[in-house]
């Protein structure tokens, strides 16, 4: 969960913040960094648990998409770190890089987010198996919880793609 709104402040911060383009790039890569270590934290924990418990590894499109997620997000991020940062690409292979950036970057997100459902799925296929009524009160959390995750990124997404207010310059025309 910290891992989703890690990610998320990392991608709306730098559309959002009020800051110079390198400081906002510097933002935007640092929360990347965190939550990708995060979530190889919640991997290793994952495996981990599952190995002491008896637990089998992989048997799951959850898990699959969950380290598929990881991995595309460290491409991402290791491409978006020499490209954009350091020792950064070319002016032209920078702006051609861009709009592939944002596209694979929200790709990976909207994977996540399906990843997220359906380890809520799981959990509560789990719940229910361990006598937890199918209707009861704590099946409805998971599934309302799984909605307002998703709700949530759909918003995410709309934000980001949206355009925002045009750029005034001091030749362009205002209201006294």
């Amino acid at each position: 969960m910290l891992f989703g709104f890690i990610v998320l402040g990392a991608i709306i911060s730098y559309k959002s913040l009020p800051l110079t383009k390198e400081v906002k790039k510097l933002v935007h890569l640092v929360l990347h960094a965190l939550a990708l270590g995060l979530g190889i934290i919640g991997i290793y924990t994952a495996f981990k648990y599952h190995n002491e418990s008896g637990i089998a590894n992989l048997y799951s499109l959850h898990s699959w998409l969950g380290i598929g997620v990881i991995v595309l997000y460290a491409i991402q991020w290791i491409y978006g770190f020499v490209t954009f940062f350091y020792p950064g690409g070319s002016s032209g292979l920078r702006s051609e890089s861009l709009p592939w950036h944002v596209f694979f970057g929200l790709f990976v997100y909207i994977l996540a987010l399906g990843t997220a459902a359906l380890g809520f799925l799981e959990k509560l296929t789990f719940l229910e198996s361990g006598g937890v009524e199918k209707y009861g009160s704590e099946a409805f959390l998971v599934n309302f919880t799984a909605i307002v995750t998703v709700l949530f990124g759909a918003f995410v997404i709309l934000s980001v793609s949206s355009q925002g207010p045009p750029q005034e310059d001091e030749y362009s025309y205002s209201a006294i």
